[in-house]
């Protein structure tokens, strides 16, 4: 199969991110892999999608070879490559069978609004033109900020308000036995969150201006379990992602007195434990997932709560590996490549976002 992923730049790209892993694991399963960045998608005259991208070559060594190679020539891409073995190629919607959508919309926030939506808007051109896309572009559509994790069961997430005004933020922290979390509607990687109590409190004006300029401040009960850190779970096709008898998850740990247990906040990945709570809460999601065609989310949980669902880029599947033991990366290319004889044998009968969470 010829698969495209697509991420933010690939200039700030490193060579563990699970993206790269994905591709790499692809070429090594015997197909075309490609990467290309937001910004280097285009819709062309016949009513395509098309990219400029770096194809993952064979026989690469590594990861950290073909991404330096690919990061290099991007570089100098507008100049002569004429001594470079790595050069840009163009793709079209004509050409492939699968788009991986894996750009983080958060991280273009501030300096690149106009690439927040960019991978969506060209997935959804993708899908009229016959090319699976992964995650569902409608579903992606809906997800651009963390408004959407409301639309999961209450069951299985903290009590929450979203608002930009300060009395309402102050009732819910009476209302919460004076302890709380605050974050920006639209964010990732534990930027601008954080807990207010006790003397804290006292901030809690200016906490809520800064976060509001940006837009809604989402605000949650503070979780106790959340001292010990939180898990980050892989689900795929609607079940936790699983290879040898184990699930491809991990725990992220605070540093110090950091609440966050984000990995680009400080945390340290270590091994998680499976508890029953936790395949309660992904049972439990699995049917709004299924009906909005999420292929690969990733579940970050506190005790027996969910606290986020990232639907655009869920990282640290090298971590689950290597805390469980095995390798995951295989086994979501092949489900992927399912995927591609489904819609072969189907003759196009069958919608994206079916294909996209059927195993």
């Amino acid at each position: 199969m010829k698969i495209a992923f697509i991420v933010n730049d690939i200039a700030t790209e490193i060579h563990t991110y699970t993206t790269i892993n994905l591709a790499y694991q692809a070429m090594q399963m015997g197909h075309e892999a490609y990467i290309a960045g937001v910004g280097d998608l285009m819709y062309l005259a016949n009513g395509h999608m098309g990219a400029s991208a770096f194809r993952v070559e064979e026989g690469v060594k590594s990861t950290e070879v073909m991404l330096g190679e690919m990061q290099t020539a991007y570089e100098n891409s507008s100049v002569s490559l004429i001594e470079s073995d790595m050069k840009p190629v163009k793709i079209t919607s004509e050409d492939l069978d699968v788009m991986f959508i894996r750009n983080d919309p958060s991280d273009d926030r501030e300096n690149r609004p106009w690439a927040q939506s960019a991978g969506v808007i060209f997935g959804k051109i993708a899908v009229r033109n016959g090319v699976i896309v992964l995650n569902d572009p409608e579903a992606l559509h809906n997800a651009l900020n963390k408004m959407y994790f409301q639309h999961f069961p209450e069951l299985v997430r903290p009590r929450t308000i979203i608002t930009r005004n300060v009395d309402d933020v102050r009732r819910f922290y009476d209302e919460c036995e004076q302890k709380i979390v605050l974050k920006p509607l639209q964010g990732s990687g534990g930027k601008d969150v954080f807990m207010v109590k006790g003397k804290e409190a006292a901030n809690l004006d200016q906490i809520v201006e800064a976060i509001s300029r940006n837009g809604f401040v989402i605000v949650q009960e503070y979780l106790p379990a959340a001292k010990d850190g939180d898990t980050r779970m892989f689900v795929v096709n609607g079940r936790p992602l699983e290879n040898d008898g184990k699930i491809a998850c991990f725990q992220r740990v605070n540093e110090g007195d950091d609440f966050r247990s984000n990995l680009h906040a400080g945390g340290r990945p270590q091994k998680a434990e499976v508890t029953d709570d936790m395949l309660r809460l992904a049972e439990a999601l699995r049917p709004k997932i299924i009906q909005d065609g999420l292929f690969m989310i990733g579940l970050d949980i506190v005790g027996d709560k969910l606290m986020e669902i990232n639907v655009f880029s869920p990282g640290g599947m090298m971590s689950a590996g290597m805390q469980q033991g095995t390798e995951f990366f295989p086994t979501v290319i092949e489900a992927i490549e399912k995927k591609v004889y489904y819609r072969k044998i189907y003759d196009g009968h069958l919608d994206n976002a079916t294909l996209a969470i059927m195993e």
